[in-house]
């Protein structure tokens, strides 16, 4: 005959069980998502919001954090975020602090894994697909006058123009001084800009050259020139979320939420996304939803 367990022994025994389990999705908080200042980032906040939501928790989205990698990593070691999309070369180079020329795609993902693990209990989940890798884009007059076509053109001309980037690109140790070390680039001034800000300040004429990415869709617009990487600098950024590995054990099914990311973007979908939000002017979120549905990922 089974014995019946004392009411506080019962307790104790549901207490521990939900320990195991997470907290229940009512109870648990929101899930908090951090993203960079630039449309591609708020647009991936919204799908990973949306698809965390349909698992059955609620969501705060902190969108445009200044200083990108260099401010979000910081947070989330502290706890003040969950996840954010991250760029593989990003992380290996910004935050793992490793030199990225001549090590693989591969190579790069299983230390990320790795060391994130043991370094700061975080996980990469879900490799979107798209690999949004770094340009350099010139304003069209300033292409034309000095006969910019390459980065080694760029190279030779620099002295005369003025450099505006993003502090991500001017801080890395894989960006603006490697780009400069490579090609022989020395620019009359060098300006720390946001990224949202810098096809504005190549229009209005306040900077002649800026690090762009290839999803960025105001390069379908803008009156820029891209430049060729004729010795082949640049490595891949491909996108994913890094995640804390307390909040995988803290909302059960995020993980399987995240995971349905993987592979769904190509360079030319994000950068069309990205053109809807920024010509187009539509909502981030509607855009975000949109493109799920038709994936199949959620109910249109």
């Amino acid at each position: 005959m089974k014995k019946k367990l004392p009411a506080a022994a019962m307790a104790v025994l549901l207490l521990l069980s939900a320990a195991g389990c997470g907290a229940p999705k009512g109870e648990a908080g929101p899930v908090k998502i951090a993203t960079k200042p630039m449309t591609e980032q708020y647009i991936l906040g919204e799908m990973l919001g949306l698809l965390i939501e349909d698992a059955g928790y609620t969501v705060e989205i902190t969108k445009g954090i200044g200083g990108g990698t260099s401010n979000i990593q910081p947070a989330m070691e502290k706890g003040e975020f969950d996840l954010y999309p991250e760029y593989t070369s990003t992380g290996y180079v910004m935050v793992l602090d490793h030199d990225a020329a001549g090590v693989t795609d591969d190579e790069i993902w299983e230390a990320l894994q790795t060391e994130y693990h043991d370094k700061y209990r975080m996980a990469w989940v879900g490799q979107y697909g798209f690999n949004n890798t770094f340009t350099v884009a010139v304003r069209a007059a300033a292409a034309e006058e000095y006969g910019i076509r390459t980065c080694s053109d760029l190279g030779r001309a620099s002295g005369g123009l003025v450099f505006g980037g993003n502090p991500d690109y001017i801080e890395r140790a894989d960006g603006f001084n490697l780009l400069c070390e490579t090609y022989g680039m020395d620019f009359k001034d060098v300006r720390d800009i946001d990224i949202g800000l810098k096809y504005a300040a190549l229009a209005s004429g306040d900077i002649d050259v800026t690090n762009a990415f290839t999803t960025d869709a105001q390069l379908a617009v803008a009156d820029v020139v891209t430049l060729e990487d004729d010795l082949r600098l640049q490595v891949n950024y491909f996108c994913a979320t890094v995640v804390r590995e307390d909040a995988l054990e803290k909302y059960p099914g995020l993980e399987d939420a995240l995971k349905k990311m993987e592979g769904i973007l190509t360079d030319q979908e994000m950068a069309a996304l990205n053109y809807q939000v920024e010509v187009e002017e539509r909502g981030e979120r509607d855009v975000a939803r949109a493109f799920l549905a038709s994936k199949g990922l959620l109910e249109g």
